[in-house]
């Protein structure tokens, strides 16, 4: 039986998949899991393979009171005042990401305790 390759980084896949949500999507195999917690990233980014759930939507949403906040707190408001709420939440979804990406790598950096 031939395996699929990896679709991150081409090599032979080895039991380690992704599904988006939509019934009808294909699976993305990955080789390991630094493929697949990197293949996952990207799809957080919105490369297509996850949808955002409703609760990380409503997330999104309710970030935009802090935001606005610290924009007013920093004299950095007036350059924001005009944008839409898909361009907020656009900004927000990219801090967010940013974050929870470096977490992951500097989280695979670390030596394992035991």
């Amino acid at each position: 039986m031939k395996r699929a390759p990896c679709a991150l980084c081409g090599r032979q896949a080895r039991g380690f998949g992704l599904r988006p949500r939509r019934p009808d999507g294909p699976w993305h195999h990955f080789c390991s899991m630094r493929c697949l917690d990197r293949g996952s990233a990207l799809a957080r980014k919105g490369f297509g393979m996850i949808d955002k759930t409703r609760m990380e939507a409503q997330a999104i949403k309710d970030a935009r009171r802090p935001f606005a906040e610290a924009l007013t707190e920093l004299g950095l408001m007036e350059p924001f005042a005009t944008r839409t709420a898909e361009e907020i939440d656009r900004l927000i979804e990219a801090c967010v990401t940013g974050f929870q990406d470096s977490m992951q790598r500097q989280s695979l950096e670390d030596t394992i305790p035991f």
